[in-house]
């Protein structure tokens, strides 16, 4: 298993390295971007999120999920991490991303680099290097990403219609993910990204009581399990359940707990009740390097969405503001 990990991360890093020069032709990112203006912006942005870490080990999901709602609303370009003013509801107060968390991360790390090399590196290629650097703190792969993304000038409240939401069946998941260009295998690959953090029970109380016309508990979840869910429910809508047993470590247990009936989500459990996404999720549990390689992969593409360059985009001085 160590030597396939292995073999499977130089594999992947030799993908990057040419998707790296492909990319950089098309996109204008490139993975030396900041070597000579900020030779230590990838190292200031490492130990900010390490330091952070070791203090709470829960942000390394935060960060990941964060990276997450940025790229799929206005592409990766740090609209999630403004703030709101009184003329102006941005996207982090959207319902979608209230119990996002981290932002000091990013603020930390964007204070340090200003005072490196001030005026150069974006949020939003922070808040890339945060997310890949938090995965692989966390025991999951390494991998590289271009950097240059700028920070965009919009963050509304109505654009966060299109992040995915807890209740999605497999169909609508494949629909959503591939209007971003990704396929049914990268989609499930990034669900996998729940092999971290937890679920607060308003995203899943509706599988517990009265789920449809014909059952009170969703059939798809082990009735053992739903009782477990019910205990956590008991707590309050924002009380906490784990996507799977090994909530901090980054892992191939949550393709595991769907084979169990024990997924969290509707979403979750949805990839492994239907056929066209089964294969894949027994797959990923049989197979913990593939997993990795392939989230690796679709990682670095969703880094890429709708990437702002030049005067289509800043370098924000403050990440919570706009300049």
């Amino acid at each position: 298993m160590v030597v396939s990990k292995l073999l499977g991360a130089i594999l992947v890093m030799e993908i990057i390295v040419m998707s790296g020069t492909r990319f950089g032709a098309v996109d204008g990112l490139r993975m030396d971007y900041y070597m000579m203006s900020c030779p230590f912006a990838e190292i200031i942005v490492k130990n900010t999120v390490n330091t952070a870490l070791q203090s709470d080990p829960t942000l390394a999901a935060a960060l990941v999920r964060m990276h997450f709602h940025d790229c799929f609303i206005q592409g990766c370009d740090a609209s999630v991490l403004v703030d709101s003013t009184k003329d102006n509801t941005a996207e982090k107060d959207s319902p979608a991303n209230l119990s996002l968390r981290g932002y000091e991360i990013i603020d930390d790390a964007k204070q340090q680099l200003e005072q490196q090399c001030p005026g150069l590196v974006s949020c939003a290629d922070i808040l890339a290097m945060a997310a890949r650097d938090a995965i692989f703190f966390a025991g999951g792969p390494v991998y590289d990403i271009p950097k240059g993304r700028k920070d965009g000038r919009r963050s509304k409240i109505e654009d966060t219609f299109n992040l995915p939401p807890p209740f999605f069946n497999t169909t609508q998941l494949i629909t959503m993910f591939g209007q971003h260009g990704f396929t049914v295998q990268e989609m499930v690959a990034l669900s996998g990204a729940h092999t971290l953090g937890v679920a607060q029970c308003s995203s899943f109380k509706n599988r517990l009581t009265k789920f449809d016309s014909t059952n009170d508990v969703d059939p798809s979840i082990d009735s053992n399990f739903a009782k477990t869910l019910s205990r956590t429910c008991s707590r309050g809508d924002k009380a906490e359940q784990p996507f799977d047993g090994s909530r901090n470590s980054f892992d191939n247990d949550y393709f595991n707990s769907l084979i169990r009936k024990a997924g969290v989500l509707f979403s979750d459990q949805t990839l492994y009740t239907t056929p066209k996404t089964r294969g894949i999720v027994n797959s990923y549990a049989m197979n913990q390097a593939m997993f990795f390689l392939d989230f690796q992969q679709a990682m670095f593409k969703m880094g890429l969405l709708d990437v702002k360059e030049g005067t289509a985009g800043e370098v924000r001085g403050d990440c919570r503001k706009i300049n």
